[in-house]
């Protein structure tokens, strides 16, 4: 049996849907399942029981002997939300009853870190040498949750008897309708297109960088799944890995194939960043890949104009689910 929480959301439901693309069926989804706007993304998905996040470290405990494998996507990934308890209770906490369970039950374990650990990229962005995760500096609550964890990880003597955990970069695609704000800047850029005609970016307040050449390192949600597809099949060495695809391209990029997949002039309009957020935006993100390629990852991953083609031609024109 495999868990995979988060399974009703972008990430975790498109995992579902990778495991059931390689035959498997046996999966226990673990969600708060009271969230009904996530209902479609796991519509049509083949699994074995649903599991409310509440409920999953007693169901656990009672199902050890049939747990495999424990994917865990689950967090409050809210970037705006400022309540250090929410974050707290929620992501620290709940993901270090999970590792004990792991721990206790001999189960294997991946888990979702994320690049905003890396705060504004003081200290690049380099997965090789833990001791940076000591210095990091991330910019939110949400942020520092998940650096909160990855420290709390490497600290302990006890360890599951596989362990990842993942930083990931900016991940974008299908099954993310539901998140509102929190969706990707491509699907926001989509609709903007469908309603406007136009795409709004942020005017760059920094002079090494032009209006629009802000970079970010985007990541297509099949990549993901792929390589945590990979990670579940083979052991690799357990740590912390980012997940990116090691190439970094702009905003200016991103709208121009939005546009280009909708067949619909360029149109691109450039708004100052809000004042409250510019000291803290973030103009560069690329993720270093060297590590995961080492061990043994050698899929290429879709380039930004394709993944951007697939995602609006075969799923938000479509109105379709992954």
């Amino acid at each position: 049996m495999v868990i995979v929480t988060g399974a009703a959301g972008f990430i975790g439901s498109c995992i579902v849907s990778k495991l059931n693309n390689e035959g498997i069926r046996n999966i226990v989804v673990s969600d708060d399942f009271r969230k009904r706007e996530k209902e479609r993304n796991l519509l049509g998905k083949l699994f074995y029981q649903e599991v409310p996040r509440e409920d999953l470290h007693k169901w656990i405990e009672e199902n050890a002997n049939i747990t495999d494998f424990i994917i865990h996507i689950g967090a409050r990934t809210d970037t705006t939300e400022f309540n250090k308890e929410i974050f707290d209770r929620l992501n620290l906490h709940y993901t270090q009853r999970l590792w004990e369970l792991c721990v206790r039950k001999n189960i294997p374990i991946i888990y979702a870190s994320s690049a905003a650990t890396y705060g504004l990229g003081e200290f690049g962005y380099d997965d090789e040498d833990e001791s940076i995760i000591e210095k990091l500096k991330p910019l939110n609550p949400y942020g520092d949750s998940k650096n909160d964890f990855d420290k709390w990880a490497l600290k302990q003597d006890k360890k599951p008897p596989y362990w990842v955990g993942l930083k990931f970069f900016n991940v974008y695609g299908p099954n993310e309708y539901h998140k509102g704000r929190m969706a990707s800047v491509i699907f926001h850029a989509y609709n903007q297109v469908k309603q406007n005609g136009k795409v709004k970016l942020f005017r760059s307040h920094n002079p090494k960088y032009k209006d629009g050449g802000q970079l970010r390192d985007f990541i297509y949600v099949k990549d993901l799944c792929n390589v945590i597809y990979f990670l579940y099949k083979n052991r690799v060495s357990s740590g912390i890995y980012n997940l990116g695809t090691g190439q970094a391209r702009t905003f200016e990029d991103l709208a121009k194939n939005t546009f280009k997949a909708m067949d619909v002039k360029e149109n691109i309009e450039f708004i100052d960043t809000p004042a409250d957020i510019r000291d803290k935006y973030q103009y560069f993100t690329e993720a270093k890949m060297e590590k995961l390629r080492r061990a043994g990852y050698v899929k290429p991953f879709h380039t930004l104009e394709q993944g951007v083609e697939d995602y609006v031609k075969n799923y938000l024109i479509k109105e379709l689910y992954y």
